[in-house]
């Protein structure tokens, strides 16, 4: 299967296109600049897109064809300035209208549709939720963060008009030592200083890389798979019980964390802004409707997952 990947130089992209290529798939990274991409690995090609349109690229797709849509800028780098949150919105709803566009001319010529578009989110699209369980029929929240995600699923909702299957990424924090929020988050723990943020009452939805790699494949995979699905383990922490374990792992003491000490919630809305809120406040988010389907798991405990990936 060719596998046509927006975002595919990102953490899980780039993850994710090494595993295809690695299966045997023939996975296409797309990219803004083919000059400033690297090496790839096997089985991994690039090809160029402008991010806002389907020109040049659509030439990919047929119907035996699948998309990936992961595109979009981070969330979790810089201060949340206006310019930086037109930034993070407009680079998923605009990837988005280009994956529509790009589906659409495939569908008006004898190459037609894709089979399939695997549409990335986040679980930050059910907003701040307390102590409660978070499945996939719960509503959206009214944050921004929320509010991104429902543009950026909306963004392709038409190619299901189309004849093409589409399933919503609701991804949680993924854990990976390459990138992304866990180097950041032992650093302090490995200095014996790790504390819990703010309250440390927050939920923590966490997924193993190679759980959310393994679980996007399962959805290319199963024809059955449509509609919403939370890529998180089924056991989600608190802040500080994340803290417990990261010092078990890491092999420190964490004395801040014994004496009951935290990171003042005034501290990082000091330091961050608006951006504090995606780390004091959470979602319990369970992946019920891949257990319904059957998905295993690898990683379904927060500190096996961090032993594979420190040890």
């Amino acid at each position: 299967m060719r596998v046509v990947i927006t975002g595919g130089s990102g953490l899980i992209g780039s993850a994710l296109a090494r595993e295809l290529g690695g299966a045997g798939h023939d996975a296409v990274v797309l990219s803004r600049n083919l000059s400033r991409v690297g090496a790839l690995p096997p089985g991994v090609r690039a090809a160029e897109w402008d991010g806002r349109s389907g020109q040049g690229w659509s030439k990919l797709l047929d119907a035996g064809t699948a998309i990936v849509h992961l595109a979009g800028e981070s969330i979790a780098s810089g201060r949340w300035t206006a310019e930086k949150k037109r930034r993070i919105r407009d680079s998923r709803v605009q990837s988005g209208k280009a994956v529509l566009e790009a589906v659409r001319q495939a569908a008006s010529s004898s190459a037609g549709a894709p089979a399939v578009l695997l549409q990335g989110s986040a679980v930050g699209y059910y907003g701040p939720c307390g102590d409660e369980v978070v499945t996939e029929d719960h509503p959206s929240g009214n944050d921004f963060l929320a509010d991104v995600c429902r543009e950026w699923e909306a963004s392709t909702t038409e190619v299901e008009a189309l004849g093409v299957r589409r399933a919503l990424l609701r991804t949680g924090i993924v854990l990976s030592l390459k990138d992304g929020a866990l180097p950041r988050m032992m650093l302090p723990f490995r200095l014996g200083a790790g504390a819990p943020l703010g309250s440390g009452r927050q939920w923590f939805p966490w997924i193993h890389m190679a759980d959310e790699v393994a679980a996007i494949r399962f959805l290319l995979e199963r024809r059955e798979a449509s509609g919403p699905f939370n890529l998180s383990a089924p056991n989600p922490v608190t802040n500080r019980q994340l803290g417990d374990v990261l010092s078990r792992v890491v092999r420190r003491p964490n004395p801040l964390q014994a004496l009951g000490l935290g990171v003042p919630r005034a501290v990082f809305q000091v330091a961050l802004g608006e951006m504090a809120g995606m780390l004091l406040q959470g979602q319990r988010a369970v992946p019920r409707r891949l257990l319904d389907l059957g998905f295993p798991f690898r990683y379904p405990e927060l500190e096996p997952a961090l032993r594979n990936l420190v040890d």
